[in-house]
């Protein structure tokens, strides 16, 4: 079986050598390749253009940057095999990862997403991300960051797979309403892995498939305006689309902690009125995003990430 390799690019080009002879080492896996350009000003699509490569690459082309999560959706419109790999353009694949990907993600119809174990580019022996972990206080971690990679060498369940580096099916992707275009950026995978969650399905590690990444590529820093105006706000969204209303009754006080323990954070980081200002637009534009159809059937489902909540939040205290 052959996945759609599905990349957004906005100004990449600096990194497309090394991200192209890397999946040229696993061809016999890759059916094709679609790069969403979003609006490059550099010389990305002239190098897309001039090269050949082992596999079919598709270049769909924005006159602007429309963001991560419409880009991966307009790749994933276009891909035309069932398994999408959505991969970042900053990131190398080891050889052998995307066979070890697909086995693990067809070993089960229940089976949503897979992400690779994403090591950190100029430290390859540190995670960079195992995970998305989302917690009570809405608050995301990611798993191992900073620890051995040896550490994480088993396949485990994890609450979200990291859309830098993720496998998933895509009739369960249009199953669920693709990844959300009113997010842009941030918090759109977690989103998603909720809603999978909420209908039963499980996101899982495969260690075997190992991702270097160089991380924060496009927006430049770990924080910075544009990044936590964002975040702030698609964070508000993901608890008024997914959490029923007696789910957001209980969370609340912890909910509110959270927030507000994130602002005084970025205070510190002297990015308060920033993270203001995305938390107040995110409230306000709550409206733009579909809520989360609440079914009775799916009530099991919502208990088992109340308790993966809970859990989270005491795992991430305890550090």
């Amino acid at each position: 079986m052959k996945v759609s390799v599905v990349t957004p690019n906005y100004n990449g080009e600096k990194f497309l050598k090394a991200f192209f002879e890397s999946l040229n080492n696993d061809s016999e896996f890759i059916g094709e390749v679609i790069i969403i350009d979003n609006g490059s000003s550099d010389n990305s699509k002239d190098y897309i253009n001039s090269n050949t490569f082992d596999f079919p690459v598709k270049l769909i082309e924005n006159s602007q940057n429309l963001g991560f999560a419409p880009a991966v959706n307009q790749g994933i419109s276009h891909a035309k095999h069932e398994y999408i790999f959505s991969l970042n353009n900053d990131t190398e694949v080891k050889e052998g990862s995307i066979k070890h990907m697909v086995d693990l993600i067809s070993s089960s119809e229940d089976i949503f997403s897979v992400q690779a174990k994403m090591l950190q580019f100029n430290n390859k022996d540190l995670i960079d991300d195992a995970g998305d972990e989302y917690n009570l206080l809405a608050w995301t971690k990611k798993t191992g960051e900073n620890h051995n990679s040896n550490e994480f060498n088993q396949v485990k369940e994890i609450f979200s797979s990291c859309a830098g580096a993720a496998l998933y099916k895509k009739t369960l992707l249009e199953e669920l309403g693709m990844f959300d275009d009113n997010f842009f950026a941030y918090m759109e995978d977690v989103d998603l892995a909720i809603r999978a969650k909420i209908n039963g399905y499980h996101n899982l590690l495969c260690p075997q498939a190992v991702v270097y990444h160089i991380g924060s590529a496009t927006s430049g820093s770990r924080y910075n305006e544009f990044k936590v105006k964002l975040a702030a706000r698609n964070n508000v969204w993901v608890v008024y689309k997914n959490i029923p209303i007696p789910l957001k009754i209980i969370n609340f006080i912890f909910l509110f902690l959270g927030f507000l323990l994130k602002y005084l954070f970025f205070v510190k980081k002297g990015f308060g009125s920033i993270y203001l200002a995305g938390i107040k637009e995110g409230l306000s534009s709550r409206d733009k995003v579909t809520k989360t159809q609440f079914k009775s059937k799916n009530i099991k489902n919502y208990l088992k990430i109340e308790y993966r909540l809970i859990i989270n939040m005491f795992k991430f205290l305890k550090g």
